[in-house]
C-alpha cells in the first residue's frame, strides 16, 4: 500500500524495540486469523441449501479479503517504521500499543461489514477504524523523522516523507467516507478505491513534498 522506509535494522541492538516488534507480529497474526472465523458453511446440507449457503458466504469472503489485505499492509508498514528506530521512546510505545489495539479490534467491524454493509453505521465504523490506524502510523513517522533521518535532504528522508503523505491520504479518504456513508453506503465503499491513484500519485512526485 505504501512505500518502505529505510532498510536499516537498529532495533537488533535494542531489546525493547525487539520485544515491541514481536508483540506486534503476534497481534497482527491473531487479527488476520480471526478474520476467517465468520467465513463458514454448515455441514450436512442438501444441494439447494449448500448453494444458497455458498452464495450467502460471498460477502464474508469479500470482507475477509479486504481486511486481510489492509491488515497485511498495516503490518508491513508498522514493521518498517519500528525496525528503523534506533531507540524506543515511551510515546512511541504508547502510540504503537494504541495502533495494535485498533488492529486487534478490526475483526469486529469486518464481521459487521460482511453482514450489514447497507447500514451507514457499519461502513462508518469500518472506515473510522481504518482512518485511525493510518493516523497512528502517520504520527509515528512524523515523530521519528529526525531520529531516523537527521538530514532532510537525503533520499531516504524524502522517501519517508512520501510514505507519510501516502498514509495521510489514507486518513483523508477513509475519514471523508465516514460522513459519506450516512448519505450513500455504496458510494462510501467505492470511494475507498481512490486510495490506489492517490498512493500512486504521491509516490511518483516526491518533489511536490517539501522537507518537514
Amino acid at each position: 500500500m505504501t512505500e518502505p522506509v529505510a532498510e536499516t535494522h537498529p532495533y537488533e541492538n535494542n531489546p525493547g524495540a525487539a520485544r515491541l516488534i514481536a508483540l506486534s507480529d503476534g497481534i497482527y497474526a491473531i487479527a488476520m486469523t480471526l478474520l476467517v472465523i465468520n467465513v463458514a458453511i454448515p455441514a450436512h446440507l442438501d444441494d439447494a441449501a449448500f448453494h444458497k449457503a455458498l452464495s450467502d458466504a460471498l460477502p464474508n469472503l469479500g470482507a475477509f479479503a479486504l481486511s486481510f489485505t489492509l491488515i497485511a499492509g498495516f503490518w508491513r508498514d508498522h514493521r518498517r517504521i519500528l525496525t528503523a528506530l534506533p531507540t524506543e521512546p515511551a510515546v512511541i510505545t504508547r502510540l504503537t500499543l494504541l495502533g495494535l489495539g485498533l488492529v486487534a479490534l478490526l475483526p469486529f467491524p469486518t464481521a459487521l461489514l460482511a453482514e450489514y454493509a447497507s447500514q451507514p453505521e457499519t461502513v462508518a465504523l469500518y472506515a473510522g477504524a481504518m482512518a485511525a490506524i493510518h493516523a497512528v502510523h502517520a504520527t509515528l513517522l512524523l515523530l521519528t523523522q529526525r531520529q531516523v533521518h537527521p538530514s532532510p535532504a537525503s533520499s531516504a528522508a524524502a522517501a519517508r516523507r512520501r510514505f507519510t503523505a501516502q498514509l495521510g491520504s489514507s486518513v483523508l479518504i477513509f475519514g471523508l467516507s465516514v460522513p459519506l456513508a450516512f448519505v450513500n453506503t455504496e458510494a462510501a465503499m467505492w470511494f475507498w478505491l481512490t486510495l490506489i491513484p492517490a498512493h500512486c500519485i504521491l509516490g511518483r512526485h516526491p518533489r511536490r513534498l517539501p522537507p518537514q
